[in-house]
């Protein structure tokens, strides 16, 4: 019996006893399936296991219950399920907004205020009376502005200014202009506690997360569709084209989708056609490997990719363009 089915089997049965199972983390539930992300893969794993699970778009640590799900509804023959996950990309998802930021006071002096900054590499720090009472912002520019100005600078409450706070909920992309104007914002929890700070570092990180995968993918297309350019007739691209697809029109390995330049390039008569010294049977592996990386990415992942996917992909693109560099496409 594999982890998942002894952890939800217990789950299972305490339901059935009426007793409530302890919560469990996103990330507890995807080490029982001996995974860390939820890639398509593993979200499709999860799915057939539990019924209507509600865990794909959740900041990875965040709190989850198990409860009985409720009897099937089938109208016309569709088996009709009312809990759609929110696909809405949230600020909760970045690990930063669940990290509570260090703080200082309003009477803390100049000096300490630049101690932590430096030693922590800050630029700015909230300035606060409580967990739920945030007062303002000190900033390597609201202390550099009091002190060229030669204003009073001695205490966080000299030299700070308005804060800007979103709640954890909210839409990444409403943070995006707010960060872009002042270089962070703030993050207050649902019981409005400061539980986070996301920075314009942050989003960097966060954007290469997200954005390697697919720019990543899309080289390796181009480079492929550069590799078949000019090697096939018509009636070769024609011959590989997906069954029951015969309205889409076929004029070059542009028009190909991914498994359609797989199993072009599976013929061996086809093969030899692109003239290049490599082995086939390598090739087409590591092409097909690619192809199950790019349907994970297409289907987004919140995580982000296995290091060993996003490694491959790295690995495949370099070696397409070393290919280009020798002229062999």
């Amino acid at each position: 019996m594999s982890q998942a089915d002894e952890k939800l089997s217990a789950i299972a049965e305490q339901i059935r006893k009426g007793v409530a199972p302890p919560q469990e983390t996103v990330r507890s539930l995807l080490m029982w399936f001996e995974a860390a992300r939820r890639g398509g893969r593993v979200v499709r794993r999860v799915r057939r296991v539990l019924r209507r699970p509600d865990f794909e778009f959740s900041y990875i640590d965040s709190p989850i219950s198990f409860q009985k799900a409720p009897p099937e509804e089938i109208v016309g023959g569709i088996i009709r399920d009312d809990v759609v996950p929110d696909p809405t990309y949230r600020i909760d998802r970045l690990p930063s907004a669940h990290r509570t930021p260090l703080s200082v006071a309003p009477d803390d002096g100049l000096r300490q205020l630049v101690t932590l900054m430096m030693s922590n590499d800050f630029s700015q720090l909230p300035v606060i009376t409580g967990p739920r009472d945030v007062k303002g912002i000190v900033s390597w520019k609201t202390i550099g502005g009091r002190l060229a100005l030669r204003r009073p600078c001695l205490h966080a409450r000299d030299c700070m200014e308005e804060a800007r706070v979103l709640k954890l909920d909210e839409s990444l992309f409403s943070a995006i202009s707010v960060i872009a104007a002042h270089d962070y914002v703030l993050i207050q929890a649902p019981d409005r506690t400061l539980c986070g700070i996301v920075t314009a570092s942050d989003l960097n990180d966060q954007f290469r997360l997200l954005a390697e995968p697919f720019l990543l993918v899309g080289e390796i297309e181009n480079g492929i569709r550069r590799l078949l350019h000019g090697k096939f007739t018509l009636k070769d691209l024609e011959a590989v084209k997906a069954p029951g697809d015969d309205a889409r029109v076929i004029e070059t390995p542009a028009d190909l989708t991914f498994g359609e330049y797989i199993r072009l390039v599976e013929r061996e008569e086809n093969w030899k056609k692109l003239k290049v010294e490599i082995d086939r049977v390598a090739f087409i592996e590591q092409l097909t490997r690619v192809r199950e990386i790019r349907n994970d990415v297409m289907h987004f992942d919140p995580d982000g990719m296995e290091d060993a996917d996003l490694r491959l992909l790295r690995e495949f693109a370099q070696f397409l363009k070393r290919l280009r560099d020798v002229g062999a496409m």
